[in-house]
């Protein structure tokens, strides 16, 4: 059984940051590939901000195109919104009931876990591998079970640094992948 882990986010848009952490999991864990899965609309984000879904879903294909290991998933577009992990996943294990899933999520999200939809089924049924952050705190759940913690290489970036830099006229050359960036260069995407 091949396993998965699934690395949920906006990616609005994607950045060397989010791929450092994707490549780290799928190459220095036990995962076999790593799906970065496009949220169409997260309960905890104004839509207002988003790129549009197809933005933002090209702009991850093609920042991961040439990476075996990694793959960009848009199972979210077809479910209802805003989206539930809990709800995806058990989608994805209808789909691929030959997949072993994993959650991928950084540190800064387990606080405040308890208070997902349905959280206590997710840690029964899944395994979630938590990317430590400084200054967050991790509570009490980073010594449950099926919670495991790594020390990825994290950088400091943001797609809303990002943003705010493109719509200033600022470079983002090197933040993003050169494909990225030659697409955003050449688009009136976040300006």
């Amino acid at each position: 059984m091949k396993k998965v882990g699934l690395f949920f986010g906006s990616f609005n848009p994607i950045h060397v940051g989010h791929l450092i952490i994707a490549n780290y999991m799928a190459t220095q864990t036990d995962l076999d590939e790593v799906w970065l899965v496009v949220s169409p609309h997260s309960p905890f984000k104004k839509k207002s901000s988003l790129a549009k879904d197809s933005d933002r879903l090209y702009l991850a294909r093609i920042a991961t195109e040439n990476n075996p290991k990694l793959s960009v998933s848009n199972i979210e577009f077809d479910l209802p919104q805003p989206s539930y992990t809990i709800d995806t996943l058990t989608y994805l294990k209808e789909k691929h009931p030959k997949k072993d899933f994993t959650l991928i999520m950084g540190g800064d999200n387990l606080k405040n876990f308890h208070k997902w939809k349905n959280a206590d089924i997710i840690l029964k049924y899944y395994s979630i591998y938590v990317y430590k952050r400084p200054d967050y705190e991790l509570g009490d759940l980073q010594t449950h079970p099926k919670i495991q913690l790594f020390d990825a290489p994290l950088m400091q970036i943001s797609s809303s640094y990002i943003r705010k830099c493109i719509k200033e006229g600022k470079s983002v050359e090197y933040l993003v992948t050169p494909d990225v960036f030659e697409y955003l260069d050449g688009s009136a995407l976040y300006k």
